[in-house]
């Protein structure tokens, strides 16, 4: 079976305060059902309140990063009073993004394998990301009936421009490794046996540094790129709640799971 919420999520710490938080799903290629998000947003909340926390690691395990919302979990749960409401949906991965900027360290993705939807926003909001040469961000929102959301319509803007976010959001971009760093939204792109090991090293360069002056840089810099943040937010929580109930997004769940091209025409 599937774990999920608490359960599917992996907390290690090491000796100088790096914490490396991985999500255990790999069997769903780390998809998030909405427990799994809420017990990240704990979880990363929990670490940024514990000062012998000097750096956070997200990371995948097995073949992806995160593929996103779970859709098989918003399929099988439709209907039902166990599914979240777009509201509670979009009011949690706002809340997720909202973990990462504001954490008081620094936020490395180790990105290995497909990122997309909301795991594209999870690696956006963190500091520093480091890719695998295998690895890709695929902004697939509107493939399947949807916009950005998780403060990716303002998280993409601000690390790429505006005629780049709007070329990679509006067409759905599956974005290689390679792209990813050219445009400056990788640090580095290693071959996959690297990437945790250099996603550690990196970490521990960091977590040896004044904790008091890294906050405040990451604090400086996220208010002088990000001022829109809560704006954007509301914006992709009103629009993402209409298109959560649409026939569009029905049927690119449905293409989606039945491997089968969506039809938006």
């Amino acid at each position: 079976m599937t774990p999920t919420g608490r359960d599917a999520v992996k907390v290690d710490r090491d000796d100088l305060g790096v914490a490396t938080i991985s999500i255990n799903r790999p069997d769903r290629m780390n998809a998030l059902d909405h427990p799994t998000v809420c017990a990240l947003v704990e979880i990363i909340s929990e670490q940024s309140l514990d000062p012998d926390t000097r750096v956070m690691v997200l990371a995948g395990e097995g073949g992806a990063f995160t593929t996103g919302a779970d859709l098989q979990a918003i399929r099988d749960g439709a209907g039902t009073d166990e599914a979240p409401s777009p509201e509670a949906t979009m009011t949690s991965a706002a809340e997720l993004v909202r973990a990462v900027l504001t954490a008081p360290v620094p936020v490395i993705a180790a990105v290995n394998g497909p990122a997309a939807g909301v795991g594209v926003s999870l690696a956006l909001a963190s500091d520093l990301v480091l890719m695998s040469d295998d690895a890709y961000l695929l902004f697939a929102f509107t493939n399947i009936g949807l916009m950005p959301d998780g403060g990716a319509s303002v998280l993409l803007p601000a690390a790429v421009g505006r005629s780049v976010a709007s070329r990679m959001l509006l067409r759905g971009d599956a974005v290689a490794a390679a792209e990813a760093q050219q445009v400056g939204l990788a640090l580095d792109v290693l071959p996959a046996a690297d990437l945790r090991p250099a996603a550690a090293t990196l970490a521990r360069r960091l977590a040896r540094g004044p904790r008091r002056a890294l906050e405040l840089t990451k604090k400086s810099v996220t208010g002088a790129t990000l001022a829109e943040l809560d704006a954007a937010l509301a914006r992709e929580h009103e629009g993402q709640c209409e298109l959560l109930v649409s026939d569009d997004f029905a049927e690119g769940v449905a293409s989606i799971l039945e491997k089968r091209r969506p039809d938006f025409s």
